[in-house]
């Protein structure tokens, strides 16, 4: 299947500071294109890390010695208090962002940058070649446009490379309706072991949000071993693969 690249996605004209940058031009700078964060590079545009509105927070809220110290409160990777009380006193990006970068590859698919974001808890992610230089940044709100794909436009591939290229059935084996990125797949297929891999092809298709199965079966081979049923169709083992 065709998952939808980050290069397809990006945002190709992408702000960017240097690490000498001092603190209120970058708050300025986030201020001015109502953005949260900013990748630092240096001369040669490779990326040294990312400054963002969290990072300057730190900063302005060692400015009253009765504020509370969120790295001591809050869980946190090993090291990350140390970095935050070193942000307090910085006064350049260099001193201010995260270090090193989250980063991504403009021929990873849309879902590693999704997993990437959710893992470490950043909404925006610099795109960058085989030397580290800048190409680009994508956003939450850019991984998210697969969900903005006409029903239609899913649907077609559904039929495409999952029914036909993929499960190799004919176009009209199983009926697909797609509204509001829901899927309902319904039909009858010649083995029991096939429906719920079809429904898990369909479900990873970009930009569905749903399935619904309501797809029958001639033949009940539940019953057989694992092997038997490699015989016989799709493996599990051949489905991680894709």
């Amino acid at each position: 299947m065709k998952h939808r690249l980050i290069d397809q996605v990006m945002n190709r004209d992408v702000l960017k500071t240097s690490p000498d940058t001092p603190f209120k031009e970058v708050a300025d700078l986030l201020a001015r294109h109502a953005i949260s964060g900013v990748p630092v590079v240096d001369r040669d545009d490779k990326v040294l890390g990312v400054v963002s509105e969290t990072d300057l927070m730190y900063h302005q809220a060692a400015q009253d010695d009765q504020a509370p110290r969120p790295w001591y409160s809050l869980r946190r990777r090993p090291g990350s208090a140390r970095a935050a009380r070193r942000k307090t006193g910085g006064r350049t990006a260099g001193d201010l962002m995260s270090s090193p970068a989250v980063t991504t590859g403009p021929r990873r698919t849309v879902a590693e940058a999704a997993r990437a974001m959710a893992a470490h808890r950043v909404e925006r992610l610099p795109v960058i070649d085989d030397e580290g230089r800048l190409m680009g940044i994508v956003t939450r709100s850019d991984l998210l446009s697969v969900f903005r794909r006409p029903d239609e436009e899913i649907r077609d591939e559904i039929i495409d490379d999952v029914l036909v290229r993929t499960l190799w059935l004919a176009p009209h084996t199983v009926e697909v309706t797609v509204h509001d990125g829901t899927v309902t797949l319904t039909g009858k297929l010649q083995r029991r072991s096939e429906v719920p891999i079809a429904v898990r092809l369909a479900g990873r298709v970009d930009g569905v949000v749903s399935v619904t199965d309501r797809l029958g079966y001639q033949e009940d081979d539940s019953h057989l071993r694992p092997t038997e049923q490699a015989l016989h169709g799709i493996t599990e083992e051949w489905l991680r693969k894709i």
